[in-house]
């Protein structure tokens, strides 16, 4: 059985990282394709056309696709709690509230993670230094994006509280998948997509009714191809083995460093300037992950006991 590592080393940050820059970007890519097309289609969009690829990939690696019910059974909660459910309902709510809130309400995933695995599992207890942890980190971002993002809270509570419903499937998805920690990552993310696939398949048929739609611009196209090919092929397959060694909780960190991912992306790309507040909150957000890491925080005490010692 694999060890979970509740202190991520240097290969689980770098992963962690590349994480939040294809999460990041999606959601970019999300808002792109909702200018032409309905929630439930970008959706579907999402999950098939990145179930295409990891399926040929699966088959050019020489692995198989799980063939028993109850190994699809599996995939098919995890399909339903990590994508089929929150992007549905991200994508909803990005119709109706800003993006920035957005942001800020998907990332209380970590909080959700914290206090649910404290409750359903053994090695992933809360302890008050991992939710000071949670809580800078939230503060950061909500900092960071700006609070004025926060004035328009309460102001559309059904989007909102759909929006929020999708930290809450993410959070309940990072633990329920600790239970394919011994499988290949790249068989568990083509499950799990393809499960997706055919679960979301007739709901976007009900309501999107993509047949009154005009035919997509080659914008919209590019948008759909980058949301699955990066956002969700390769990043569930990062998710997978990021699961498999650092835990539910570390994982979840990811919400906290998308904001940061977006903002360096505009600096680099577009020329855009870091205002004071976005300092204030890479900051509070690096005290938060320094919290959950727990590394310097031992480190400092051990020095503490040390000094302690030679002084008595």
């Amino acid at each position: 059985m694999t060890v979970i590592n509740r202190t991520m080393g240097p290969l689980e940050w770098a992963l962690l990282l590349t994480l939040s820059v294809l999460w990041g970007a999606s959601f970019f890519f999300g808002q792109v394709a909702l200018a032409e097309l309905r929630p439930f289609t970008v959706a579907l969009a999402r999950v098939a056309l990145a179930a295409l690829l990891l399926n040929l990939l699966v088959r050019l690696s020489g692995l198989r696709m799980p063939r028993t019910l109850a190994e699809w059974r599996r995939l098919f909660a995890m399909g339903a709690l990590n994508n089929a459910i929150p992007f549905s309902l991200l994508l909803w709510g990005q119709t109706q509230i800003s993006s920035s809130l957005a942001s800020i309400l998907n990332a209380t995933a970590p909080l959700f993670t914290v206090l649910l695995a404290d409750r359903l599992t053994t090695d992933e207890k809360l302890t008050p230094l991992r939710l000071m942890g949670v809580v800078a980190g939230l503060a950061g971002v909500i900092v960071m994006i700006g609070p004025s993002a926060m004035r328009d809270l309460g102001g559309h509570l059904l989007a909102e509280l759909v929006t929020l419903g999708a930290p809450i499937a993410y959070a309940c998805a990072s633990i329920y998948g600790r239970r394919f920690r011994n499988d290949p990552p790249l068989v568990t993310a083509a499950g799990q997509v393809t499960a997706s696939t055919f679960l979301l398949l007739p709901v976007m048929l009900v309501f999107d009714r993509p047949w009154s739609l005009a035919m997509p611009s080659g914008t919209t196209v590019a948008a759909l191809v980058g949301l699955a090919l990066f956002s969700t092929a390769l990043a569930y397959v990062i998710f997978f083995r990021i699961l498999a060694t650092a835990g539910s909780t570390n994982l979840q960190l990811v919400t906290f460093l998308i904001p940061v991912s977006a903002l360096l992306f505009g600096m680099g790309l577009l020329g855009e300037r870091l205002a004071p507040e976005h300092f204030a909150g890479m900051a509070l957000i690096g005290l938060g992950l320094a919290f959950i890491d727990g590394r310097l925080w031992r480190r400092l005490r051990g020095r503490s006991v040390d000094r302690e010692g030679h002084g008595s």
